[in-house]
């Protein structure tokens, strides 16, 4: 048992040696000059106006202002908040429209479902899993 226990110890003094002796060995860096045009992308005055028709497109749209309306929110008011974005805002906008999924996200309500059904369940609440033990 002793021969194992040292034996261990001297593999695990080797590489522990091996490895603070590998971390002394100096590592190469270069360092260049980036030109700023690599770096920052021109901004495109075409893209705003197609955007901005996009955002009002989807903002005229009747299931979006029953939504709306349904939260509360005056569609007029929304649309003057709208209007009133900058161009850098109204890109932003425009991505996570066209990002959003058409029906929702149905997998992720379905994930959420789930997971609260088996946080109750495994608390006691409920039982809906067969393979989950109370722990009440």
């Amino acid at each position: 048992m002793s021969r194992t226990i040292s034996r261990f110890t001297r593999v695990v003094a080797s590489s522990l040696i091996v490895s603070c002796s590998l971390m002394a060995v100096p590592m190469h860096a270069s360092a260049q000059i980036v030109p700023t045009d690599a770096l920052v992308q021109p901004v495109s005055t075409g893209n705003v106006a197609d955007s901005r028709a996009r955002v009002n497109a989807f903002f005229a749209r009747s299931d979006v202002r029953q939504a709306m309306m349904n939260e509360g929110v005056d569609a007029a008011s929304a649309q003057a908040r709208v209007d009133a974005m900058s161009d850098d805002e109204i890109r932003a906008l425009d991505g996570r429209i066209a990002k959003a999924p058409a029906g929702g996200d149905v997998l992720g309500i379905i994930f959420t479902v789930f997971v609260i059904l088996l946080v109750t369940d495994i608390l006691g609440f409920t039982k809906v899993f067969p393979f989950t033990r109370s722990i009440r």
